[in-house]
């Protein structure tokens, strides 16, 4: 087909550039009109064999042909000219019989050789053929210099010349946003910036919510998107102090070498978990008078050995202050932890006889006794260690589906119904954990807030499974309650939050043994299951507080009965 061979002329560029005088178009207008391939070769590059596909291969050598080829563009949108204006062209890549490599293999090895970082564009297959994008001539040289230097999996030489020419940027760049959607763009940056901050947050713009439902798609490693964004901060909120861009797959930062113009004050600038391989491209927002600039996701981090040198290369050789270091004499003995803080007497008779009451009905068989320890409104959540680090035995899988983890759970619609309201699915919700037994002796209790309406307290222990795959298996826990006032003497849990991990070493082998003087300082021995619900019951039913409550059940031998018939006793001749 006409057009398709190597031209062995030199580049127009090396050319006079007069028109030939044949009676036809001159050069330029023939290589406009054919949709030819046109070397970037030197000068003194000799002739080259045209590739013969079923020829002989005297060297074992697999002949791959990489074409930088054009595409006949449309004027306006066959290149655009940059702030200086220079003119900034896409080229097309295609390697014939490409489709026999894997991708990841093939942009792999030519970007291990290629001297300068490239993102490739729209990487398909084109029947047998491998095509991608490069934006820039520099680019697309570096890439021609590759020929003959890759060698493939089965050690055959990777060998072809390549072929520079522009061409139309690639289909998925080509959109504008039309004025309608413009103005859906600045309703949602409107609901996205936060004025009394003065900061814009675009993280993961293309899939805000408000914009998809309309169907429209702003892409920010788009020219034209990026662009209609910077003018509309210009003509809207140039007094930006705050922009995030993270998350929106940004490979260069050409389109915001404007932004010192439109937003003078911009101070923080995060461009995290973007897809920036390189740190020259932060010369190009070298004009902005940043105090923040966060960077961490990008490729670019990768290729520092260490954070210092990584900010020294950001800082482009500005001089950082000294590390902070403490002058620690060793060795060095901690102080050893404090126990257990209640802030009076009061509250800490309050609290023990709470937590008594509350972890018998939780260790029991039943935790319908519950209900009326949690408030009309009470919300509950779980959260657990990322993932589990112990055997099988010991793993935490029957919290996982559970967890609200929410420095890994991001998705709000998920984080909001792993949050448990009202007391009835609290409670059905504890019903179905592990049954449990804590260890009374190992709690720790913080009260961390005390208002006439409100107590705000931590809990934190050991507690084993009984029952299920993972039986005897001690946990850990921290339970965060916040509690308001009920009846006289009462507590009623407005919010629960429950933090479970595998216990440590030491907390196992501390664990269930015979108490000395437990953290609260309490005169209660360790109590069964069993035992613990009928103290809780009993001491329910007769009124008194704990303690008097569990001497009688013991001088009675655990006898529910017989102890309730002792009590009215008692009861009866104090009346009379």
């Amino acid at each position: 087909k006409k057009g398709r061979g190597p031209f062995r002329g030199k580049m127009y560029s090396e050319m006079n550039h007069r028109s030939r005088n044949r009676g036809g178009p001159g050069v330029r207008a023939r290589l406009e009109e054919d949709d030819g391939d046109v070397p970037m070769s030197e000068a003194h590059d000799g002739p080259r064999n045209r590739y013969l596909p079923y020829g002989p291969r005297p060297n074992r050598t697999a002949n791959i042909h990489i074409t930088v080829r054009r595409d006949l563009p449309t004027p306006e949108r066959s290149s655009s000219t940059s702030r200086d204006g220079g003119r900034r062209n896409w080229f097309k890549i295609t390697i014939p019989y490409g489709k026999k490599y894997d991708k990841s293999w093939l942009l792999s090895s030519i970007q291990n050789l290629c001297s300068v970082p490239f993102t490739p564009v729209e990487f398909h297959y084109d029947h047998n053929r491998a095509q991608f994008y490069v934006e820039d001539a520099t680019t697309a040289s570096a890439l021609k210099q590759v020929s003959r230097k890759i060698t493939d999996r089965d050690n055959y030489k990777v060998r072809g010349s390549s072929f520079i020419n522009s061409s139309a940027p690639p289909q998925s760049l080509q959109n504008e946003l039309k004025p309608e959607e413009i103005e859906q763009l600045k309703l949602c940056m409107s609901k996205r910036y936060d004025g009394s901050q003065r900061a814009l947050d675009l993280k993961s713009l293309r899939v805000d919510p408000d914009l998809v439902s309309q169907s429209i798609d702003v892409v920010l490693n788009q020219r034209s998107c990026m662009l209609v964004v910077l003018r509309i901060i210009e003509d809207n909120i140039p007094e930006l102090q705050s922009l995030n861009l993270s998350s929106n797959k940004l490979y260069r930062l050409d389109d915001l070498s404007e932004l010192a113009q439109k937003a003078a004050g911009l101070k923080i600038l995060d461009l995290s978990r973007n897809e920036l391989k390189s740190d020259r491209e932060l010369d190009k927002v070298k004009g902005l008078k940043l105090e923040e600039l966060w960077l961490d996701g990008n490729p670019l981090c990768d290729a520092f050995r260490d954070q210092s040198t990584y900010i020294r290369s950001v800082l482009d050789g500005h001089e950082l202050p000294p590390p902070i270091a403490f002058d620690v004499e060793a060795p060095t003995t901690l102080p050893p932890c404090k126990g257990s803080y209640f802030g009076s007497d009061d509250l800490k008779v309050l609290v023990l006889r709470f937590l008594q009451q509350y972890y018998s009905i939780y260790d029991s068989s039943d935790r319908q006794g519950l209900l009326d320890a949690y408030h009309d409104g009470a919300c509950c959540s779980l959260s657990i260690p990322f993932g589990p680090q112990n055997p099988p035995r010991n793993s935490l899988n029957e919290y996982f589906k559970d967890s609200r983890n929410v420095k890994k759970l991001k998705d709000p619609t998920m984080r909001f119904k792993l949050l448990k309201h009202t007391r009835l699915n609290v409670v059905a919700f504890l019903n179905e954990l592990p049954k449990t037994q804590h260890d009374i002796n190992s709690f720790m209790v913080d009260i961390c807030a005390q208002t006439n309406t409100l107590l705000c307290f931590a809990v934190h222990g050991i507690f084993k499974e009984v029952d299920g795959k993972s039986r005897d298996s001690v946990r850990a826990f921290t339970r965060m309650f916040i509690a308001v006032p009920a009846g006289n003497t009462g507590l009623c849990i407005v919010n629960d939050e429950l933090f479970v991990r595998n216990a440590t070493t030491e907390e196992i082998r501390k664990a269930f043994l015979m108490p000395a003087p437990t953290p609260s300082s309490s005169p209660v021995p360790t109590l069964s299951a069993e035992q613990q619900e009928m103290l809780a019951a009993f001491s329910m039913q007769s009124g008194m507080n704990l303690e008097w409550s569990q001497k009688c059940l013991q001088d009675n031998d655990w006898d529910y009965g017989r102890a309730g018939q002792v009590f009215t006793q008692l009861k009866v001749g104090l009346v009379g």
